[in-house]
C-alpha cells in the first residue's frame, strides 16, 4: 500500500486517520495542506475516485472568502479554483493509488488492506 494521507495538523479528523494507520503499523505519508498543496495529477485522480471535485469541496471552510468565490465562480473554473485554495478541501483526503476517500472512513480503508 501507498497511503497519502491530505490535511492540516489541526484536523481532528486528519489525527484520527492518522492514528487509524498508526494502529495498524501501515505506514503512509502525511502531506500538511496548509504547508503544501495537491500536485494537478494527484487532484485529478483524487476527483475520478470520489465522483469529481464538489466531494472534495468544503463550503463550511474557514477560508470563508475564498469558499464563497468558488461556490459562485463559472462552472468551469471551480475545480481550478479549489486546487489553487486547498484550504477549502475537505480534509483528511486519503489517498491509495487510484483509491481514494474524503473524511474519516475506516471501514473503507479496511477493504483496502
Amino acid at each position: 500500500m501507498n497511503i497519502q494521507i491530505f490535511g492540516t495538523a489541526k484536523s481532528f479528523d486528519t489525527k484520527k486517520a492518522q492514528r487509524w494507520f498508526k494502529e495498524r503499523g501501515i505506514r503512509f505519508q502525511m502531506i500538511d495542506l496548509s504547508v503544501k498543496g495537491m500536485s494537478r495529477g494527484e487532484f485529478e485522480s483524487v476527483c475520478r475516485a470520489v465522483g469529481g471535485w464538489e466531494a472534495l469541496f468544503d463550503p463550511d471552510s474557514k477560508d470563508k472568502q475564498n469558499a464563497l468565490l468558488i461556490r459562485y465562480a463559472p462552472e468551469e473554473m471551480r475545480a481550478d479554483m479549489l486546487l489553487e485554495n486547498p484550504k477549502c478541501l475537505k480534509s483528511p483526503i486519503v489517498r491509495n493509488g487510484r483509491q481514494a476517500t474524503v473524511g474519516y472512513c475506516p471501514k473503507e480503508w479496511e477493504t483496502w488492506e
